[in-house]
C-alpha cells in the first residue's frame, strides 16, 4: 500500500524531537551518518521524494536544480542563510523555497554579545594560560589587562532583526550604538537605542571601536568589508562577524591583524572551503582572533524551533497553501510551479 503522506528527504541529523515528529507527519529519510551528502547522493536519495529538507552545508546550485527529480517540489532549508541554493535557478525550475528566519534572533545576538565581551577583556586567552601553565602565578595589578566596553562605539553593519536585538544588549553594557543599514530604522527603534544612523559606511567605519556584521548576503553585501574599509577602521578596534564569512576579505583582515593593523577579531563564521587558514590558526593561537565553529544559533532551544519551522512550511505547501517563509530570487523570472 502506498503512504499518502509527503515523502522527504532529510540531509542531517535534527534534534531526536524534530526527527521523531518528522516520521509521524511525513514519510522521512534522514541520513543516518550526518556527514555532507554529495549532489549525487543527493540526487540518489531524492528519487520519488517530493521535498528536499536542505542545510547551509548542502550545495544546492543549478546543476543540481536541473537535475532533480520531477517529483522534488519543494527546497525547505533548515536555517536562515540561503546563499547555498541558487534562488534563481529554483524559481526557474518552477521550485518553491523556504527558510526559518526569526528563530535565531536571540541566539546569534546572545554570541556576538558574548564575543564583543571576550574580545577587549581577553576571556579566551585567560582561560588558556592557565590551562597551558598548569599553574598561576597569582594576581598583580598589570596583568591580563584588557578595555573596558562602556563608553566605547559600537558599529553594526546591517540593522535588521539580529543587529537590533545587538544593540539593545550592548545599550546594557553602556556602548553607544552606530549603524549603517539600506534603509533607516523608524524612530521607535532609534529612540530608546539612542542609535546613529550613518549612511556612509567608510564614515562609520573611521568612527567605531567594535564593528559586528549582521547584514545577510546578496549581491551588494559580499565583501562589504573589502581590504579598503578594513583599512579604515581604527588600528584599535575589534571586529565580530557571527554572519556569514564572504562579507569580509579575510586575507585583507589577517594581513591586518598580524601588523598590528586592527586589535582584533572574533569570527564564528571563516572560509573552510579548504580547511581553516594557517595563518588564521596562527593568530587565533597568539590570541588575536577568537574562533567559535559557527555556533552562534547552536543551542538546543533555537535548532528544535528550526525545525518546526520547517515542518510548518512543508504542511503549508502540501496542504496547497502559501509556505510562511517562502523566498523568491532577488530578480525573478516568472514561471509557474511545479506540480
Amino acid at each position: 500500500m502506498t503512504s499518502s503522506k509527503p515523502k522527504i528527504l532529510v540531509t542531517r541529523r535534527l534534534p531526536a524531537s524534530i526527527e521523531a515528529r518528522m516520521a509521524t507527519l511525513f514519510e522521512t529519510d534522514v541520513n543516518e551518518a550526518d556527514q555532507t551528502l554529495t549532489a549525487s547522493d543527493i540526487l540518489s536519495g531524492l528519487a520519488g521524494k517530493d521535498v528536499l529538507v536542505s542545510t547551509i552545508t548542502d550545495r544546492i546550485d543549478a546543476g543540481l536544480i536541473e537535475s532533480l527529480p520531477a517529483s522534488v517540489r519543494l527546497i525547505a532549508q533548515f536555517g536562515n542563510g540561503v546563499d547555498n541554493i541558487d534562488l534563481e535557478a529554483a524559481w526557474r525550475a518552477g521550485l518553491t523555497v523556504t527558510n526559518t528566519p526569526s528563530v535565531l534572533t536571540e541566539d546569534t545576538a546572545d554570541m556576538a554579545t558574548a564575543l564583543m565581551l571576550a574580545l577587549p577583556r581577553r576571556l579566551v586567552e585567560g582561560t588558556q594560560i592557565l590551562l597551558r601553565d598548569r599553574a598561576w602565578a597569582g594576581w598583580s595589578p598589570t596583568s591580563m589587562l584588557g578595555h573596558r566596553l562602556r563608553s566605547k562605539a559600537l558599529g553594526i553593519v546591517g540593522m535588521g532583526r539580529i543587529g537590533t536585538a545587538v544593540a539593545q544588549r550592548a545599550r546594557a553594557f553602556g556602548l553607544t550604538i552606530h549603524y549603517y543599514s539600506r534603509n533607516r530604522r523608524p524612530q521607535g527603534v532609534e529612540g530608546p537605542l539612542e542609535a546613529t544612523y550613518w549612511d556612509d559606511l567608510d564614515a562609520m567605519l573611521e568612527t567605531v571601536d567594535i564593528v559586528s556584521l549582521h547584514t545577510p548576503l546578496t549581491r551588494d553585501t559580499s565583501d562589504i568589508l573589502s581590504a579598503a574599509r578594513l583599512a579604515r577602521m581604527k588600528p584599535d578596534a575589534y571586529l565580530v562577524n557571527v554572519s556569514r564569512p564572504e562579507l569580509l576579505d579575510e586575507p585583507a583582515l589577517i594581513a591586518f591583524l598580524e601588523t598590528g593593523r586592527l586589535a582584533g577579531a572574533a569570527l564564528d563564521v571563516f572560509d573552510n572551503r579548504h580547511g581553516i587558514n594557517p595563518r588564521l590558526l596562527a593568530l587565533a593561537e597568539a590570541n588575536r582572533v577568537i574562533l567559535t565553529g559557527h555556533m552562534a544559533s547552536a543551542t538546543l532551544e533555537a535548532r528544535i524551533e528550526m525545525g518546526e519551522a520547517v515542518i510548518v512550511n512543508i504542511r503549508a505547501f502540501m496542504d496547497g497553501h502559501q509556505p510562511p517563509h517562502r523566498l523568491l530570487p532577488d530578480m525573478p523570472q516568472p514561471r509557474a510551479a511545479r506540480g
